[in-house]
């Protein structure tokens, strides 16, 4: 072989490595951040991967995803944002409620939005309308944080003679305010007499479960919240050991063990994630995207659950069920 072509021989195989690189640096990343943890996430990511993939995007062939997880810590939220705005991802898809979508608009106002908020986000700021977010940020609208009255009214049609509800709320959590006052307002057009402990740590958690013993609740409304999904299986627990009827936001924790729940379906909200984010990837500005509204609710009952607290389901609460669980 010549010396020359030697060379150029040589100079090719030097710049693969480099080439493999740039390509590598090209391929766009997703800033995936939420309040959840990932062990109880694992079947909603899987619904945004199929959803991405269904856009044409699948993770480690042509789109790559930074995750970060704040595990019900809200503080946490913040510091992440700014974190994935400095690696200058190309999109950040902020997940598990108000305070991640909220804390990834106040870390940028340049680099595309998707978020999941339970309360308005008009109201709150992150877009101009629902039709014309007008910004860089959209997403889904999922209404769960405002049907308190409604959960409320279910547990009184389970448990008609209920003297006093528990209601556990996160007083950190951006729509709770609201919350409460819907709470009340709903328990005073009822006549339900309600005792409120508010928990957004596990301390104040625990501290809660000591004071609905120690009020004597009856039964038990747990708000829409994501720290309270990350502590499921607790409050499962504590529902379970007081012999509380209660109901919560999400079918999971009626899968659990939970014994009612009434909300939106988890697994739909992170494929519409999905859709939205591989919408941004191929170039649609969230300006132009409208916000989406998730108005389909779902009302679980777990019979097994029901049985073990000796509450026996009305005919009328059966029929309204769209799943029950033997």
């Amino acid at each position: 072989m010549k010396r020359r072509e030697f060379i150029s021989l040589l100079g090719g195989a030097a710049a693969w490595p480099l080439a493999a690189r740039a390509q590598q640096a090209a391929m766009p990343v997703i800033g995936f951040m939420s309040t959840r943890s990932p062990e109880d996430s694992t079947y909603l990511l899987a619904a945004f991967r199929r959803s991405l993939a269904e856009g044409g995007f699948v993770e480690g062939q042509n789109v790559a995803i930074e995750f970060r997880w704040a595990r019900g810590a809200y503080d946490r939220l913040p510091e992440m944002a700014a974190d994935l705005v400095s690696r200058g991802v190309n999109v950040l898809t902020a997940v598990g409620g108000d305070p991640s979508a909220r804390a990834a608009k106040r870390a940028t106002s340049t680099i595309p939005i998707i978020f999941g908020m339970s309360s308005d986000p008009v109201a709150a700021g992150l877009v101009k309308s629902f039709n014309l977010p007008g910004s860089n940020a959209t997403g889904v609208f999922s209404l769960t944080s405002l049907m308190e009255p409604k959960r409320l009214g279910l547990l009184r049609e389970l448990v008609p003679g209920v003297q006093l509800v528990g209601v556990l709320l996160n007083s950190n959590f951006p729509p709770a305010a609201q919350q409460l006052r819907e709470i009340e307002e709903a328990a005073r057009t009822i006549g339900q007499r309600i005792v409120v402990a508010k928990a957004s740590t596990d301390d104040e958690l625990d501290a809660a479960f000591v004071a609905f013993v120690r009020e004597r609740a009856d039964a038990l409304l747990v708000a829409a919240d994501p720290y309270f999904d990350v502590r499921r299986d607790q409050i499962i627990g504590f529902a379970e050991q007081q012999r509380l009827p209660a109901i919560y936001q999400f079918r999971e924790y009626v899968l659990a063990g939970g014994l009612l729940s009434y909300g939106i379906s988890l697994t739909e909200l992170y494929r519409q994630y999905g859709v939205y984010t591989a919408k941004i990837l191929k170039g649609v500005r969230p300006a132009d995207l409208p916000v989406e509204t998730v108005s389909k609710f779902e009302l679980l009952i777990n019979l097994k659950t029901a049985r073990a607290l000796g509450v026996k389901i009305s005919d009328n609460l059966l029929s309204l069920a769209d799943e029950v669980i033997e």
